[in-house]
């Protein structure tokens, strides 16, 4: 889900003159046999005042320094699909950055991300959908439900004009019309127009891991994708699968299901999941890590991560208690786990979400009684030992969950309307996390469709339909 909060360029602050300084200048001259910590800076041109004050700068020898390492700017085109998600914006951002040219697939310009992204210097954006629905689909509203045929064919004119003049393609498919479809369509253009290194964000399907392990409809599309792009001979030797952890950014106090922070009236939290409470989980912050770690990708070459090469990317494993632990540090209140079989849904929710939350069930009520049955978060222990290590050989920059709840939390919340941040009560009790007893009793709603988009609240403008796992 992108960011609520909106981005702002960070003001530059002016260098101060020596006049300015608040202490009065010494009336003697320091002693030369004081060693500095640190070398005085010597880049300003205007030290000639201190002179008058007994002061003269320090001399040094003068060396003959090097040249300064050239620092040439990318002159590559990355095609990038569904650019207004976490992950694709993430890496948009810093692509154009660091100098490359983006062409950006958006299926509409609503929503702040999609507006930021649209004026980024360098950035092409294509506004369509990669998937043509038929006349029928057209007259309706939502997106075909999950489980059932799309009834249209892949956008291929527009997939066509995507990769026209790139080199590096970033590839997060999402559910909006047949995935798959779509998923295959853009990997036989990608061979058609000689992609150099093909990223594609893909998850695992548990049931080819362990047969007794239901497969998660939303995760086993991408992995179907996968399967088709490692058939592909010309293709394949250049593809990194990315794998991503659990977003801190879905942590939300509006009623969304899974990750909810629920406000209490004491002032403290609970997210109530059906995550075996001592079981380690991987974490990331897509917006800010994914697009360091993914130019890190880039930079390396197929020759270190092409080949099929299957990337975890998470730079914190946390158990339920241990990641409330670490946001109520953040967030300076207390917030507590508490454990429920049953996935509450006080909203409506896209069409085929549902069909992702009842799996989710299933799959972690394997391990309730026992923490050594819940199935790895990336379908392989593999994987998930590889973390963070593998994450941290991209990008040692990260920002953990933690500094997440301090510094970007109370933001996105205000930038959705709510105001819990701005009142000034104290909350008084021990700031940290722990299990509050098992619920079993989840609601069930069964209404269904989209109500993102337009308004405050659960309707803000910040809950655009394309945020939704992206």
């Amino acid at each position: 889900m992108p960011s609520a909060a909106p981005r702002s360029a960070l003001a530059i602050r002016p260098r101060p003159h020596p006049s300015a300084s608040h202490e009065p200048p010494p009336t003697t001259a320091p002693s030369t046999t004081n060693k500095l910590k640190h070398r005085p800076c010597t880049s300003y041109t205007d030290l000639s005042p201190l002179a008058s004050t007994g002061f003269s700068p320090v001399q040094y020898p003068q060396i003959d320094r090097p040249a300064k390492r050239p620092m040439p700017t990318p002159r590559k085109t990355i095609a990038v699909v569904n650019s207004s998600g976490r992950q694709a914006a993430s890496f948009i951002r810093v692509a154009v950055a660091v100098g490359y040219k983006v062409r950006a697939q958006l299926r509409n310009l609503d929503g702040i991300v999609a507006s930021e992204i649209s004026s980024l210097p360098n950035v092409t954006v294509l506004v369509g959908d990669l998937y043509n629905k038929t006349s029928a689909e057209n007259g309706g509203s939502g997106s075909p439900t999950l489980g059932t045929k799309a009834k249209g064919a892949p956008n291929h004119d527009l997939i066509k004009e995507l990769y026209r003049g790139a080199q590096l393609a970033f590839i997060n498919t999402t559910f909006w019309g047949d995935e798959v479809e779509i998923g295959k369509a853009l990997a036989d253009a990608a061979v058609v127009a000689g992609i150099e290194h093909y990223i594609f964000s893909s998850m695992p399907n548990h049931s080819q891991h362990d047969h007794h392990w239901p497969s998660l409809p939303l995760w086993s599309s991408k992995a179907t994708i996968e399967t088709y792009i490692r058939s592909l001979p010309a293709l394949a030797p250049k593809t990194t699968y990315l794998y991503t952890g659990i977003y801190n950014n879905n942590f939300t106090s509006l009623p969304y299901p899974l990750f909810q922070m629920e406000l209490q009236k004491d002032g403290s939290f609970t997210w109530t999941a059906p995550f075996h409470p001592d079981v380690p989980l991987p974490w990331l912050d897509a917006e800010h890590d994914v697009g360091p770690a993914v130019i890190q990708l880039i930079k390396d070459g197929i020759s270190r991560w092409g080949n099929g090469e299957r990337v975890a990317l998470a730079y914190e494993m946390l158990s339920p208690k241990a990641a409330c632990r670490a946001f109520s540090k953040g967030v300076g209140r207390p917030v507590r786990y508490k454990y429920s079989p049953k996935i509450d849904i006080k909203v409506k929710i896209p069409n085929g979400y549902r069909e992702q939350l009842v799996a989710l069930e299933k799959m972690y009520a394997l391990g309730a009684k026992d923490p050594r049955l819940q199935p790895p978060y990336f379908g392989s222990q593999h994987m998930e030992n590889s973390c963070p290590g593998e994450a941290l050989e991209l990008w040692e920059g990260h920002r953990g969950l933690e500094e997440y709840a301090r510094e970007v939390f109370p933001l996105e919340e205000a930038a959705n309307g709510l105001t819990w941040m701005n009142e000034s009560n104290e909350v008084e009790g021990e700031v940290q996390g722990g299990e509050e007893e098992e619920d079993g009793d989840g609601e069930d709603d069964e209404s269904e469709g989209l109500v993102m988009g337009g308004g405050t609240g659960t309707d803000t403008p910040a809950r655009k339909e394309e945020t939704w796992l992206a």
